[in-house]
């Protein structure tokens, strides 16, 4: 008797512990669910809203605003020959975005995402009549930019071969020959308008956020049931060989 009141206890030390925290664990992919979808809901609301000025753009992230997925309108010419390049794929095919500075009438400069070219398009020689000339206004989405690599398993950029892993605007400004107080520190995906000769493609943003919390949860929760139903099969079974 002393012995099966003894495995019922360490039963109980191990198993409620464990409980806990699969239920906290369910909890907090709940939560993470719920705000999954009001990021996923927001930024849905963004894309959809009609572009701003750049200058209203600048104050709102100068006061501190949350500017990423924002449709914006800007003018100005782009420096060509100081494009920078992010290794990226699109539809399976591997190959480059083009992120190219323009520069404004206020003197400054902002990278514009231009859009992808083929791994073999790199050289913009093999893509001239896509260099946009002159005065230019486009429309897209502001993006924000990372301030640090955002794992150890991204390789280094390489501003040197002019091949960037991820997108670092002080290191590609550096390498482009310009002062990182020249450049803002986010950049603009251009829209899907096409440029002369196709290239480079536009509207590469990737607006694809995971939301799998949900399963997650259920997943959580139901090994709590599980375990719920295993003590009690176990105490029930306990009982049963205590009254025979």
């Amino acid at each position: 008797m002393r012995a099966s009141r003894r495995a019922n206890l360490i039963l109980l030390s191990l198993a409620l512990p464990a409980l806990v925290v699969l239920l906290m664990l369910g909890t907090w992919q709940v939560k993470r669910l719920q705000w999954k979808e009001t990021l996923v809901a927001r930024i849905e609301e963004r894309i959809n809203a009609e572009p701003q000025p750049l200058e209203r753009l600048d104050d709102l992230y100068r006061n501190g605003g949350d500017i990423d997925y924002r449709p914006v309108t800007l003018s100005g010419r782009f420096d060509h020959s100081r494009e920078r390049h992010y290794l990226a794929t699109l539809r399976g095919e591997s190959g480059f975005q083009v992120h190219t500075p323009m520069a404004l009438d206020a003197g400054d400069y902002i990278f514009v995402n231009r859009g992808f070219v083929p791994y073999d398009r790199k050289d913009p020689a093999t893509r001239e009549s896509g260099q946009m000339a002159g005065d230019v206004t486009i429309e897209g989405l502001a993006r924000t930019a990372s301030t640090h690599k955002p794992s150890f398993i991204v390789p280094d950029n390489d501003p040197q071969k002019n091949i960037f892993y991820w997108k670092d605007i002080d290191a590609m400004a550096s390498s482009a020959g310009l002062s990182t107080d020249q450049v803002r520190d986010y950049y603009v995906d251009a829209g899907p308008q096409e440029n002369a000769g196709g290239l480079p493609i536009g509207g590469v943003t990737r607006i694809n956020l995971p939301n799998n919390h949900l399963q997650y949860a259920i997943t959580w929760y139901g090994l709590a049931l599980a375990l719920v139903g295993v003590l009690l099969v176990w105490f029930l079974r306990r009982d049963e060989e205590t009254g025979a």
